[in-house]
């Protein structure tokens, strides 16, 4: 079998989202794709495409809010192929507005994050009683990331610790009591090792690729949060 040929290790913004639009339910919702090609390795905690193995293209789609579809992989699926988009790939959803997502990078590694944070709270929440933790509701704070370097699985599964460390900073840092929300979810796509290319071993928070991956990650989820609303003029901060 070929190998697939390797894109070039970026020196630029590489991670370009392209928009779509889509009617569904008598309404209008949008979607963010990144066509990445061949050449990337992803992890995802996403209900499509999740796990860890090469991908070809991200999809991140808006659903309506109340959303009741029981089997969101399929749906995922039937907005990506009306997309155009072939091969494996990751599916998000949210029912956040993806034309309000936010873009950052650092040293190469780039993020882009839609934030939703209606439904929120602290991880480690008290123990209820069976359904206390409600259906599948996506509220949701997406994270993409890019990495231009090859890395091992555990690297992998630690950029996405090291992600998730970094969105919880930004929610901490904006001043809001939560740890994110019960459906976020998050895609870390890094390069298939080159030939004779030894992949990193690690990508903790003080590693080299995942201090820059936690420093984007952090810029872009700060950037996506939703901002209160102003005050009225005339009026002053109490």
């Amino acid at each position: 079998m070929q190998r697939a040929v390797l894109p070039p290790i970026p020196t630029a913004r590489r991670l370009t989202v392209e928009r779509l639009s889509r009617f569904e339910d008598g309404e209008e919702l949008s979607a963010l794709v990144w066509r990445a090609g061949p050449g990337w390795r992803m992890v995802s905690s996403a209900v499509l495409g999740g796990g860890v193995g090469e991908r070809f293209w991200v999809l991140n789609a808006q659903v309506c809010h109340g959303y009741r579809r029981l089997d969101p992989a399929e749906h995922l699926s039937e907005v990506a192929a009306a997309a155009g988009l072939t091969g494996e790939g990751v599916g998000l959803m949210t029912a956040a507005d993806v034309a309000d997502h936010a873009h950052a990078g650092d040293g190469g590694v780039e993020a882009v994050v839609t934030a939703g944070v209606d439904v929120r709270g602290w991880a480690a929440a008290p123990a209820g009683p069976p359904g206390a933790y409600g259906s599948f509701a996506p509220g949701t704070i997406n994270v993409l990331a890019t990495i231009p370097a090859a890395l091992g699985d555990a690297a992998l599964v630690n950029a996405v610790a090291t992600a998730t460390e970094a969105k919880v900073q930004a929610l901490v840092e904006a001043g809001l009591d939560c740890s994110g929300t019960p459906t976020d979810a998050v895609c870390v796509a890094a390069r298939v090792p080159r030939p004779g290319e030894d992949a990193h071993a690690f990508a903790g928070p003080r590693s080299l690729w995942g201090a820059r991956l936690a420093r984007a990650v952090h810029r872009a989820v700060l950037a996506a949060l939703p901002r209160p609303p102003a005050p009225p003029a005339g009026t002053r901060e109490p």
